[in-house]
């Protein structure tokens, strides 16, 4: 299964290989990683129909997530129907705007792995 990752942070890169190593090596999960908005929507044109998940962080310089959530939803009808949006801040009116736009789910950061783990288990 492959997973779309989208942070301008590129610690995020080495973190989630670390954190997700088991399934990485057996596997079961597959990451793409992007680093903005705009490369992100790039990776979905290119690998649409291997991509089944997308992890978004919010607050991205350039295009934002809920910008490329927004665009996923409308122009590329084609892109992954799971999308879960990921921020530091968790305050209500972003949360509500993240489904509105068509957030399958939000995550704040830190992020938990053990309960993003058992999330990819619930949901693919």
């Amino acid at each position: 299964m492959h997973i779309l990752v989208v942070d301008d942070e590129p610690d995020v890169q080495s973190l989630f290989e670390q954190r997700f190593r088991r399934e990485i090596r057996s596997g079961e999960l597959r990451f793409i990683f992007t680093f903005s908005g705009e490369e992100a929507l790039t990776r979905l044109e290119d690998q649409h129909s291997e991509i089944v998940l997308i992890l978004s962080d919010i607050n991205m310089p350039g295009m934002s997530g809920l910008e490329l959530l927004e665009s996923i939803r409308q122009s590329h009808p084609m892109a992954p129907p799971l999308v879960m949006m990921i921020t530091a801040y968790g305050d209500e009116e972003t949360h509500a705007k993240a489904l509105s736009l068509g957030a399958n789910d939000f995550l704040t950061k830190p992020l938990d792995f053990s309960e993003l783990k058992q999330k990819l288990k619930d949901t693919l």
